[in-house]
């Protein structure tokens, strides 16, 4: 196990990049979609960049970020289980999850022409992903506690 570490980090980094990338676009495609009349040739440009944006990169990504991640703390050593950083950091990555989870619900909704949000609302929850990632970032390096 110890000798594949460096493959998993690897591995970790780039899930987590590529996971966060679509957990920054797709509110930002939720916003150009809202004032969009449904069942327009735009809206329908929208929902395919979406439902492919969620499928071929969101899903696969989050996937492999909990299974490289996964890896990474079943490594014996890596982790002090008895340090609060590593709680904290697993509680803001279930955070991920959640964003993750709700943009799932509203890119169905896009799809059923049933938004029920503002573009003000998405770019709102645009910034929930970037200050969790923040947070995760700053006690995985800092491991302050």
């Amino acid at each position: 196990m110890e000798t594949m570490y460096p493959w998993f980090k690897t591995l970790h980094i780039i899930a987590v990049i590529s996971w966060m990338a679509g957990l920054l676009y797709l509110p930002r495609l939720f916003v150009n979609h809202v004032g969009l009349t449904p069942g327009s040739e735009a809206s329908n440009m929208l929902k395919g960049m979406e439902r492919r944006l969620m499928r071929f990169i969101m899903r696969p990504a989050a996937v492999a970020t909990i299974l490289f991640g996964g890896a990474l703390v079943s490594v014996p050593g890596v982790v002090d289980w008895s340090m609060g950083w590593i709680w904290l950091k697993l509680a803001l990555v279930l955070g991920l999850l959640a964003s993750h989870g709700f943009m799932e619900k509203w890119r169905a909704a896009f799809a059923k022409d049933a938004n029920k949000h503002s573009a003000k609302f998405y770019r709102m929850v645009n910034e929930v992903p970037t200050l969790l990632m923040i947070g995760i970032v700053l006690l995985v390096v800092a491991k302050p506690f």
